[in-house]
């Protein structure tokens, strides 16, 4: 990359600067790499599981070590490689190598296989062995996903069909839990109410009342869930959004 192979190195030196960044300034980075997995992986056709798989084992990896000493970029592409194995998408380093090429240099043409090419791919395979050994090899994660597809169809059949059709609840709760993995709330929060969470606040985004019984009806999708567990995932996703608009 002639932008950023350079300095998609494994290690970098870590000295009086480093030490004197904050967290504000990883959470930005953070963020900005997760955008980068989550549009590269649109372009390699991954589907929503493997990208929120590679967003996820990005953030148990940088839970463990510090964004100052491991190059960030180049974990996420040892992230998205990774994650095209545990999920069954296998993807080639080469796409993924020009694939960010193309995301850091947009008028440029494909990589050559030269020394350059082969030094990032070689660097690739030992970032993903080094993100193993730091998850000490536990790279399978429940997500939110099959709970989120769960409580819509349940909750669809409560709300009249003219009312579900007229707004796109579906839609909205699906494009939440996508900005999710911006940040590492998404293995801060258990999946079960992560999808509880988007499904509430995508109701409430377009005023669809459900019936009332008993119990309020995310109790009865999820037992265990309260009500400050909703507001607990809704806060941090809010404060995606801000990190967000201090990103651009």
């Amino acid at each position: 990359m002639e932008q950023d192979t350079s300095r998609l190195a494994t290690t970098r030196p870590v000295g009086p600067v480093d030490a004197d960044m904050d967290p504000a300034q990883d959470m930005k980075t953070h963020f900005r790499v997760c955008r980068f997995i989550m549009e590269s992986g649109v372009k390699l056709g991954m589907r929503s599981v493997p990208v929120a798989t590679a967003c996820v084992l990005y953030h148990r990896f940088f839970e463990c070590v510090s964004v100052r000493v491991y190059e960030p970029y180049l974990v996420a592409m040892s992230c998205l490689y990774l994650a095209g194995k545990v999920e069954e998408q296998h993807l080639r380093t080469r796409d993924i190598i020009n694939v960010s090429h193309r995301y850091f240099n947009s008028n440029a043409s494909p990589l050559e296989c030269d020394g350059e090419f082969w030094d990032l791919r070689d660097s690739v395979v030992q970032c993903e062995l080094l993100i193993l050994r730091q998850l000490n090899f536990h790279v399978s994660f429940r997500h939110p996903h099959k709970y989120l597809l769960h409580y819509l169809f349940s909750v669809k059949s409560l709300v009249n069909r003219h009312a579900w059709s007229r707004t796109p609840v579906a839609e909205t709760a699906w494009a939440l839990l996508r900005d999710c993995y911006h940040g590492p709330m998404c293995i801060r929060h258990t999946p079960q109410h992560i999808a509880i969470a988007m499904l509430y606040l995508a109701l409430h985004s377009y005023g669809v009342q459900l019936p009332v019984g008993e119990r309020e009806w995310w109790q009865v999708l999820c037992e265990d869930v309260r009500k400050a567990d909703i507001d607990a995932v809704i806060s941090d996703l809010l404060q995606l959004y801000d990190m967000e608009a201090k990103c651009t």
